[in-house]
């Protein structure tokens, strides 16, 4: 104790130094240090949860994008599959179309067919009509006298038969 003494240090002043010290460490490790470590470990487990939330966005962005090209792709190859479809059915509507109207043609050409062969028919009988007729006139003439009417029949129907 001398030795303290002599270096002017009292030793009662140390020990109450050293209780007093030891208590301000036990009150800043009690009600500072504990507290300020629990929430520096609440904060690194929450930036831990961020940065793996971080790692899970990027991988759902990821697989959404993967997904989103998969989508468009499918959609594209959908679209070639319907626009295929679609050609192919403008194609058949079109074959189908020139059909119908080549059939429509035929029909007219028919109609019209027909009708120039009774126009004709018409023609031929007036014509066969108006030469019954001039060749009575000329039998008229030639004879100078009317002939029964069952003889003009024969002599007619002579006539247009040669005329035939």
């Amino acid at each position: 104790m001398e030795l303290f003494n002599a270096l002017g240090v009292n030793i009662k002043i140390l020990i109450a130094q050293f209780l007093n010290f030891a208590v301000l460490v036990f009150v800043l490790y009690r009600f500072g240090y504990k507290p300020i470590l629990k929430m520096i470990d609440e904060r690194q487990k929450k930036i831990e949860e961020g940065i793996d939330n971080t790692h899970k966005t990027r991988e759902k962005l990821d697989e959404i994008a993967r997904e989103k090209k998969e989508i468009i792709q499918a959609a594209r190859a959908e679209a070639q599959v319907i626009m295929e479809k679609a050609r192919v059915q403008a194609e058949n509507k079109q074959k189908e179309m020139i059909s119908r109207a080549k059939e429509e043609i035929g029909q007219v050409i028919n109609q019209e067919k027909a009708k120039i062969r009774q126009e004709k028919a018409e023609s031929l009988k007036q014509i066969r009509q108006e030469v019954s007729s001039l060749v009575l006139i000329a039998l008229d003439r030639v004879l100078g006298e009317k002939i029964d009417d069952k003889k003009d029949k024969d002599i007619i129907q002579k006539a247009v038969k040669d005329l035939k």
